[in-house]
């Protein structure tokens, strides 16, 4: 399973920084998570839409990404996005 998480921040740039510290810092502590990458978009082509940043989870399968969900390493990830976002689209696909 692969789970992405697109978001627009409120207000300055300092919201990224510290949602990648938090991602490396507890996402991979869960079990079952098999990767995680996250940043802003370098894309050239300007069609983020007004997303600022992007989460991408690699999951060993679809009952770990159940227990990612209400997992206690997820919950300081979820809380700052949660805290510090306008807008945000999950999107999981089966791999």
């Amino acid at each position: 399973m692969t789970h992405v998480v697109l978001v627009a921040w409120d207000g300055d740039g300092e919201h990224a920084g510290r949602a990648d510290a938090l991602c490396r810092e507890h996402l991979p502590h869960i079990d079952g998570v098999e990767s995680v990458r996250s940043g802003a978009s370098v894309s050239t082509e300007g069609l983020e839409d007004g997303f600022d940043w992007m989460l991408v989870v690699r999951f060993r399968d679809r009952s770990a990404l159940e227990a990612y969900l209400p997992h206690p390493e997820h919950r300081p990830v979820a809380d700052h996005i949660g805290a510090s976002s306008s807008r945000v689209v999950v999107f999981d696909v089966e791999d």
